[in-house]
């Protein structure tokens, strides 16, 4: 067996893990992939061939590159509060097993997903490796770049920062999702009424061409939605808030985002425009319950057009 063999097959006993690290540092399956892929790539190169601990080099680049990802996210999330920025988000198309991405999915919940996000890339590195993945704080302290005491408070930090909220987030994501839920369910069965209940009074609607207030109006509105998107639209994650997705044919067309006070949808907001959809964090919601026993099944949207 020739070297590059060797390695493959070393980085293919590794690859589970790495996925696993990057999956929880970035919530998203396919930039996970595109992380892991680049660990490869690096691996190949010809100035690794005298690693002696393959499994902790690997997990270093990946969690390097995972900081550096979230590093840039937050600051084209800084500039899209200016100006609206298009942004580039080509991914290649999924091969891995629908299976395996769901147990992936599946331990992590989407509630602790929202969470991660509020809080530093160090100190979500330091959590995901101690707290999910049980490594030690010797091995952690070199990855972040810290000494062991350092690198375990970053995960104290962390852990208090998400001690409380996860069930704070369960409950409010179970909350919008049985409004959006009902409001998907009125749009779909005509019923006006129904409609008309789960809005505020005074909710607003909005898209790149109108603007209407008031929840007949809006109410009417959104029926229009029903006579052919609806049956198309599913729940979704949409920057950490629960909202639709309309995707015929399994391509994405149109976003949907809500504001939600009092039980009573306030605001939708209407995205048809292919760069906006590069702004927004999507994932699609499968069966999953809000006390976090259940099954989470988070698929990132991949295919968006350009």
């Amino acid at each position: 067996m020739n070297e590059s063999h060797r390695l493959a097959e070393r980085f293919e006993e590794n690859r589970k893990h790495l996925r696993a690290v990057a999956y929880r540092m970035l919530g998203s399956l396919s930039e996970a992939d595109d992380v892991v892929q680049e660990a490869w790539l690096r691996l190949s190169r010809p100035e690794t061939a005298e690693i002696t601990n393959l499994g902790g080099w690997l997990t270093t680049v990946v969690a390097n590159a995972c900081m550096d990802t979230l590093r840039a996210r937050k600051s084209r999330h800084e500039l899209s509060q200016g100006e609206a920025m298009p942004q580039s988000d080509e991914r290649p198309e999924s091969h891995q097993d629908p299976e395996q991405e769901r147990l992936l999915a599946d331990s992590v919940g989407l509630a602790l997903l929202v969470v991660l996000d509020t809080l530093t890339p160090a100190e979500r590195l330091a959590f995901v490796l101690h707290d999910l993945l049980d490594m030690p704080f010797d091995e952690i302290a070199p990855i972040v770049g810290r000494s062991v005491v350092a690198a375990k408070k970053l995960a104290s930090r962390a852990r208090r920062r998400v001690r409380g909220k996860t069930a704070l987030s369960n409950i409010m994501l179970s909350r919008q999702r049985q409004v959006v839920e009902a409001f998907l369910t009125a749009v779909r069965c005509g019923d006006l009424g129904a409609l008309t209940a789960v809005l505020d009074p005074d909710a607003v609607v909005r898209s790149e061409a109108i603007e209407l207030r008031g929840a007949r109006d809006v109410a009417e509105r959104a029926l229009l939605f029903s006579q052919g998107a609806a049956q198309f639209a599913r729940l979704a994650l949409v920057n950490g808030a629960v909202g639709l997705v309309v995707v015929p044919n399994g391509r994405l067309s149109t976003v949907l985002t809500f504001r939600i006070v009092g039980g009573k949808i306030v605001e939708i907001n209407v995205f048809t425009n292919p760069v906006r959809f590069h702004e927004l964090k999507l994932v699609l919601i499968g069966d999953w319950k809000a006390d976090g026993s259940g099954s989470a099944y988070p698929q990132i949207l991949q295919d968006r057009p350009e």
